[in-house]
This record gives C-alpha cells, structure tokens and sequence, in this order.
C-alpha cells in the first residue's frame, strides 16, 4: 500500500462529536508519549500531519485523519499519564472507551507500548477490553531503536508474556529507523 494523501479530517473533543460516517478507520492507542502521533507520521510520510511532543498528555481529544480519500487513522488520547486531574483522566478514558465501543467504522486498533518499559496494568487492561468488546487489535512495540537489536526478541517475548498474548500479534516499529512500516501497511490493507 501507497500512502499518497493524509489530511487532518477533525477531532472529537466528546461522545457526541464522535464520527459515525461509515468510513473504514483504524485508531492508535497507548500511553501518553509512546509515539502514537510519531507513528502516525511515519506511516504517512507527513512529519507534520499528527501533533508531536515531548510533553506527554498532549492529546486530549479524538483526532481523525483521512488517509487516500478511502480510510481513516484515529489518534486516540494516551492513557496513564498522572501529572491531569483524577477527572481529567476518568474523561479521557471515557471518550476512549465510548469511541472504541461505540465506532460502526472500526476495522482496527494498534496497540501502541514501548520496547523500553514493562506494559502497564492498564495497557493490560486495554487488551481486556479489546477482547471483551470483539475489536480486532494488533500490538505494535514502538522505539525499536533505542534497543540494542540482539535484545530485541527479548524484548518482545517478555511483553507478550506479561500480557499473555501470542509474540505473533505483535510488530517492531521505529520511525527513527524506518522500522515496521510495511508491514502494518500491509496489515491495514489486508483489513480493507
């Protein structure tokens, strides 16, 4: 798959801004600042497409990105960052969980976790919740590149231990070293 057009559609900031419209989408999630935006725009070729920083939280909302005028990525709001409000987050995971609930157009969710650090109760969680709501899921291991790459099967067996899930769902990914992106190309255009 060619990515030839990627352009910011809107962002939801609650439930009843949510898009219904019947286009194919496919959403990003994970906790804040492990390179869901990044990843947007590696895939993209558009380093500019999908807000970055270095300050994690930053996406608050549901932001829509039409992608060759035929299917959609949705960057949803990170998870687990503390420095909100207890109200702020119980929001967030409010408009996640409703979008990935409620969504006609889902055809899949990226679960984004770090190589670096051991997955979190709530990227558990989330896996739950996939599952017990039938969305299918593929786990995408991002930052590759700051891991040492005899370390990284390593890497990648322990997570899939810990969140008892098959290393077979999962894909390596670095946007620094151009890592991954074929592959869940071909994984989205396997799904349309």
């Amino acid at each position: 798959m060619i990515i030839k057009k990627a352009v910011y559609k809107t962002s939801a900031v609650n439930i009843q801004d949510i898009l219904s419209d019947g286009v194919p989408e496919f959403a990003f999630v994970g906790r804040s600042n492990v390179g869901k935006s990044s990843l947007i725009n590696y895939l993209t070729g558009n380093k500019a497409l999908a807000k970055t920083s270095s300050t994690p939280g930053k996406t608050k909302m549901i932001n829509y990105f039409d992608i060759n005028d035929s299917f959609r990525f949705v960057d949803l709001p990170g998870y687990g960052y503390a420095k909100v409000g207890k109200g702020q987050l119980d929001v967030w995971s409010g408009l996640l969980g409703e979008y990935i609930k409620q969504s006609n157009s889902l055809q899949s969710v990226f679960l984004l976790l770090d190589i670096r650090h051991d997955p979190t109760m709530q990227d558990q969680q989330m896996i739950e919740f996939l599952i017990y709501n039938n969305i299918p899921f593929m786990i995408i291991v991002t930052k590759a590149d700051k891991v040492a790459k005899s370390k990284q099967n390593n890497q990648i067996n322990m997570i899939a231990k810990r969140l008892k899930v098959r290393p077979d769902i999962m894909l390596l990914s670095s946007s620094q070293q151009g890592i991954g992106r074929d592959r869940i190309l071909q994984y989205i255009e396997s799904k349309i």
